[in-house]
């Protein structure tokens, strides 16, 4: 008798056969494994410029169609995924690695470098009925500019590196679902966001008690255009300050947004759409300067714990939406130095056929 998987575990499952197709990528195994795991319906929300999406055919059409024509022997390498149940009733795998390929022909007018090119990939899968209903997905496409030296805003104040797979190498976590361990990965990290929407409203740094959430040599894998930083110390310099100090308001304007949090393991991980609004009261985030313009923010977030405090924490932005709120297109602003450069277009800096 076959003793049935808890759902968890069955959804991590069901996501493995089109986890495997992209690993070998081809275009008829792929679509297959796509119509068997999502519903014809389901919800595809995309990083900037893919935007929403209907269905798994739309979905390969709009990104991978175009991805796997600029990278032929294009890869998935999974090095996170992990499932779980949200507050609200929502089961959630997440699923964070790099697609990985010879850098043949442009992608959406990101020059070709001609080698192995990489970029990390972000993705949650809301599970109904043992189909994929809702997808949410940021790709780091800043991460693939910069690889291809086509980034045409401010440089990074965190380093820029390649985000590695977890240092214990048990990202891909098994079954069966232990409830308590994932409640217990998920409380942590809730009770440490709440702690740091204290600041700036209610004092200092100090209220934020980093100390008590983060582990001495913990590191925050950020997103291509802000970096990586080590420690409470970088975290602050290369992320933390210059986010507060252009948008102070964080976390006062829930309205319109949405976090759905569930642990797995040593893990936990939040996946909104979008999960964050401020306003652009100050300068320095990403070179911008003050706009005091209103923005929603996408960022889906993973976390690792070890003896009960964060050891990594890998994070995306949708750093090209936020651009895009501003009215500043990255896409566009790129195309113009793709003017000068052989294969391009002299008017519109697009690729040519």
């Amino acid at each position: 008798m076959t003793i049935p998987l808890d759902p968890h575990t069955r959804h991590k499952s069901l996501l493995a056969p089109l986890r495997l197709a992209m690993r070998d990528f081809a275009e008829v195994p792929v679509r297959a494994a796509l119509d068997r795991v999502f519903a014809p319906g389901a919800r595809v929300r995309m990083c900037h410029p893919f935007g929403d999406l209907a269905g798994p055919q739309a979905l390969y059409e709009a990104a991978y169609a175009p991805l796997v024509a600029a990278m032929p022997d294009l890869e998935r390498r999974d090095y996170i995924v992990v499932a779980g149940p949200a507050p609200e009733g929502e089961d959630w795998v997440g699923c964070a690695g790099d697609y990985v390929g010879t850098f043949e022909r442009p992608f959406l007018d990101v020059p070709a470098s001609g080698h192995v090119a990489s970029f990390r990939f972000h993705e949650f899968f809301r599970f109904v009925e043992g189909r994929v209903v809702e997808m949410q997905a940021i790709w780091d496409l800043p991460e693939l500019m910069m690889e291809a030296r086509a980034w045409p805003l401010a440089p990074s104040l965190g380093a820029e590196r390649r985000a590695p797979a977890p240092a214990t190498q048990d990202g891909l976590v098994p079954g069966p679902y232990d409830a308590q361990a994932g409640a217990a990965s998920c409380a942590h990290i809730v009770a440490m966001l709440q702690a740091m929407i204290r600041h700036p409203g209610e004092g200092g740094p100090e209220v934020m008690e980093l100390e008590r959430f983060w582990h001495p040599r913990f590191t925050w894998y950020g997103p291509a255009g802000i970096g990586t930083a080590r420690g409470v110390r970088g975290f602050r310099n290369w992320h933390q300050i210059p986010f507060l100090a252009a948008m102070p308001d964080r976390g006062r304007h829930p309205e319109g947004t949405s976090h759905h949090f569930f642990g797995d393991g040593p893990y936990a991980a939040v996946t909104g759409w979008p999960n964050m609004q401020q306003t652009l009261t100050g300068g320095g985030w990403l070179g911008l300067p003050a706009t005091g313009r209103r923005i929603t923010l996408r960022s889906l977030d993973f976390w690792r714990l070890e003896d009960g405090l964060i050891r990594e924490n890998w994070v995306l932005v949708d750093l090209l939406d936020a651009h895009a709120q501003l009215g500043l297109d990255v896409l566009a602003r790129m195309r113009a130095f793709n003017k000068a450069r052989p294969g391009f277009d002299r008017e519109t800096g697009r690729a040519l056929a």
